[in-house]
């Protein structure tokens, strides 16, 4: 299947071709998005190739988003599609029109980046985050508390803020408890099938993270500077476009650059708040760095690279050779680890992928 069919795609359905294009800029790195002027182009695209959710805006045309939800959810093709009316008026002064065409949930003009996120990865992983509600309180407190600050975090590029540090620590402080007792199984679990690959991706290197620093003997508060760092290390992945950060074939030169630029976008993130340890940014900033000196954005080499951007390296090329992602199944653990003392000898420290190797079997981590 190619990747095209497999990134969702959210359609958003409004007049005004600004709001359309601010849409789909804020969902770049998550989403493919089509956009449609009028109801009537917007349903016959809908019956050609069906969306993981729909926005439709209230005044959407003289026939009106209300009656275009309840059409659409009448029609057995299309009355599965989860729909959001976007309105400039109060949740309350609609919530019975919204209830009687079946829309799903609302987002009242002008909103936040994180609360469009929030609203549309609710209803594309709703079944996902449903079952977080059958997981033990710390596993679930871990997962709601994670994704809450992941989806904030854009907000706070775009308004030039520092992220809340203490927000971040918080949110993965019940993280270090479940890695205390050896149960965080239900976390990594839990984020498997989740649909935002960034997130994802980041609460497993901040896991697999702080628990190679329990492993290692690092007290509490280290472990936690650790799974911020983890949770944080590739926050400017926000930029970059879908097409380039879901690519299953070979970046070309210029779609090499727009990734390596994450990096310092995430730096340059990190580096407006003036409470985040120094650690962190380390994370941040070194995970792409190898050996050899064929890493970035530094090229550093050697002695050079900090003992943290060892560890990190490890765990976040483990990751993401052993994630899911919407053009590859995930890989074994077995063989990403061949790999990793294989072909990327040169890259990564042998000396700490042994360790990182005993513990994930000590651990047993699928």
């Amino acid at each position: 299947m190619s990747l095209t069919a497999q990134v969702a795609l959210i359609a958003v359905v409004d007049s005004n071709p600004v709001f359309r294009n601010e849409v789909a800029q804020a969902l770049i790195s998550l989403y493919r998005v089509h956009q449609y002027s009028d109801t009537r182009q917007a349903l016959q695209a809908l019956r050609l190739e069906a969306p993981a959710v729909i926005l439709v805006d209230e005044e959407a045309d003289s026939k009106g988003g209300f009656q275009f939800i309840a059409e659409m959810k009448r029609d057995p093709v299309l009355a599965a599609i989860p729909a959001i009316v976007t309105t400039k008026r109060d949740p309350l002064s609609i919530a019975q029109a919204m209830r009687q065409c079946g829309a799903d949930s609302s987002l009242t003009k002008p909103f936040r980046r994180s609360a469009l996120i929030r609203t549309i990865t609710s209803l594309v992983n709703k079944h996902v985050e449903a079952d977080w509600e059958h997981l033990p309180e710390r596993d679930k407190t871990t997962l709601k508390g994670t994704v809450s600050v992941f989806n904030e975090i854009s907000d706070f590029i775009a308004a030039g803020e520092p992220v809340p540090f203490t927000s971040v620590k918080e949110a993965c402080a019940p993280l270090i408890d479940a890695i205390a007792s050896n149960d965080f199984k239900g976390i990594l679990s839990g984020v498997k099938e989740h649909d935002n690959y960034s997130y994802a991706h980041s609460l497993r290197v901040a896991t697999l993270l702080s628990l190679f620093g329990h492993t290692l003997g690092l007290k509490h508060d280290d472990q936690l500077v650790l799974a911020s760092g983890g949770l944080l290390h590739d926050a400017g992945k926000i930029s970059i476009p879908h097409e380039v950060l879901n690519k299953p074939g070979r970046l070309s030169e210029d779609e090499f650059l727009i990734m390596k630029s994450h990096v310092t976008e995430t730096i340059k993130f990190l580096e407006v708040a003036h409470d985040i340890p120094k650690p962190v940014i380390i994370i941040a900033a070194q995970h792409h760095e190898k050996l050899d000196g064929s890493g970035y954005p530094f090229n550093l080499k050697g002695a050079e690279l900090n003992d943290l951007a060892r560890m990190a390296s490890i765990v976040d090329v483990f990751s993401a050779l052993t994630d899911r992602r919407v053009y590859k199944p995930p890989m074994e653990a077995e063989t990403a680890l061949a790999i990793m003392t294989g072909e990327m000898s040169h890259h990564l420290d042998q000396h700490f992928l042994a360790m990182f190797r005993e513990m994930l079997m000590d651990a047993v981590v699928d």
